[in-house]
């Protein structure tokens, strides 16, 4: 059956307008939101709306060994929903249900279309809090949160993603569907393949149904920003902070960042400083007692200036420098977002490290993170239409890998792998390793049909 063949027989199988083939359309759900990873065209995007769709979906391209990438809200930054040619691109922004939310266990049943933002915004009028916080939580999926094991800031006090679900329903490559995890808090019958999809980037299978942990909704957050002349004082400030304590947020603005900030919001900010930002989500007055206990960290480290936020307000105007640091850098040029995580002790250096590279290779290189688990984002901004910039620009990414390497950490904290990190897992990664990774993939997916080309090492 050629892939014309499948494309019409899902036509026929699906209710009408979930199969579209308009040339138009197709190029919209060609890439996510990385720069520098290639895509091909689709066959067809294909919207299912039930889990038995999706099935249906999976069974036929098994069938017909034709290629699916599932697809979330596209907002990935490894390359990981990009189009494959010739393929299928399964994209699930029509399963948008927000099925249950339980009270009593603490707990919700989502769609994969679900928003981030839009889960938040539903268990809050029920006194709850779904705690992964990304960046991009406006316009990032649950499901693409489950694919990447998507982080955030409030991830150090937190968890990841998956320090948050409990259960999966997904849709194996050859269209069967299995259960996975549980509703209880606590359970470790079987193997763990709940946690062995959540961070498989849509290559194992496809997630239809999600339960999510809650947990009450804290008190509003209280804010300190520490204020330091150069990244090896800030550094002190992090082993400090988080020597015995746990903030509930902890981010870093290296002052390449501060300044783009700057540039773009006009906020009053130092342009030659690096930012720490602090919170602390305890019930007061416990909140002011902590906060306060950071900014005298930051005092003993040399921070030129510790100022705490004193409202709400105050706090979510302080945290909008953090928030709004890709978007300012995006205004500049065009970008390589990397996604490094490093032990908290190596951060100075890492950074320090990553500084000699952006001089080394003539590029800009802005890093901003998770200053409370070691997760970095230095990004590499370089003018359109420069090739040679570019050049020079995709060394600069491969170089910033290695020194996550170098200092001890992985060349992924929460974008995933994608297509973008391919090449360096299999750095990362000892032999032994890569074969199991094989033998899982061979095992759920045998005939490869499941994203190929990403998540998986290559040599």
């Amino acid at each position: 059956m050629s892939n014309s063949d499948v494309v019409a027989k899902l036509g026929s199988l699906l209710p009408d307008g979930a199969v579209v083939v308009d040339p138009d359309r197709l190029a919209s759900y060609r890439f996510d939101r990385a720069e520098g990873a290639a895509a091909g065209t689709p066959a067809a995007v294909v919207f299912p709306r039930t889990t038995q769709e999706v099935s249906t979906i999976l069974a036929t391209c098994h069938e017909a060994r034709v290629p699916v990438v599932p697809r979330g809200a596209g907002s990935g930054l490894a390359g990981g929903a990009n189009a494959i040619d010739d393929g299928i691109v399964l994209c699930l922004e029509k399963m948008t249900a927000i099925v249950e939310i339980n009270e009593s266990d603490a707990t919700a049943y989502v769609e994969p279309g679900v928003l981030n933002d839009e889960l938040r915004t539903a268990v809050r009028a029920h006194g709850l809090w779904y705690a992964p916080d990304p960046a991009s939580r406006e316009f990032c999926s649950i499901g693409g949160n489950i694919a990447t094991n998507a982080g955030g800031l409030c991830c150090v006090k937190y968890g990841t993603t998956r320090e948050n679900v409990l259960g999966l329903e997904v849709v194996l490559a050859d269209g069967r569907v299995m259960r996975v995890g549980r509703r209880s808090l606590k359970g470790v019958a079987g193997y763990d393949l709940m946690n062995l999809l959540i961070g498989s980037e849509g290559t194992l299978g496809v997630v239809t149904g999600i339960r999510t942990r809650l947990r009450p909704l804290p008190p509003p957050a209280m804010t300190v920003v520490g204020v330091f002349a150069d990244v090896v004082a800030a550094g002190r400030a992090v082993q400090d902070v988080m020597s015995g304590r746990t903030p509930s947020l902890f981010e870093l603005l290296d002052s390449t960042t501060v300044a783009a900030v700057e540039d773009m919001y006009a906020m009053g900010l130092d342009r030659d400083a690096t930012l720490l930002i602090a919170q602390s989500d305890l019930p007061s007055p416990a909140a002011a007692a902590e906060v306060a206990d950071f900014g005298a960290a930051f005092e003993r480290a040399g921070a030129i200036e510790v100022y705490v936020a004193e409202t709400a307000e105050e706090s979510e105007a302080l945290l909008a420098a953090r928030r709004n640091a890709i978007f300012a850098l995006e205004a500049q040029g065009k970008w390589l977002l990397d996604d490094i995580a490093v032990p908290r002790s190596a951060l100075a250096e890492a950074i320090g490290m990553i500084k000699a590279v952006s001089e080394r290779n003539s590029v800009t290189i802005a890093t901003f993170g998770h200053a409370g688990d070691g997760n970095l984002h230095p990004t590499i901004v370089y003018p359109h239409d420069d090739p040679e910039a570019e050049a020079r620009a995709q060394i600069a990414f491969s170089q910033v890998l290695d020194i996550a390497l170098a200092v001890g950490g992985t060349v992924t904290g929460e974008h995933g792998v994608g297509l973008l990190k391919a090449r360096a897992l299999g750095r990362e990664l000892d032999p032994v390793a890569i074969s199991v990774h094989s033998a899982i993939k061979a095992a759920l997916d045998p005939a490869g049909i499941l994203n190929p080309g990403k998540a998986l090492p290559i040599g």
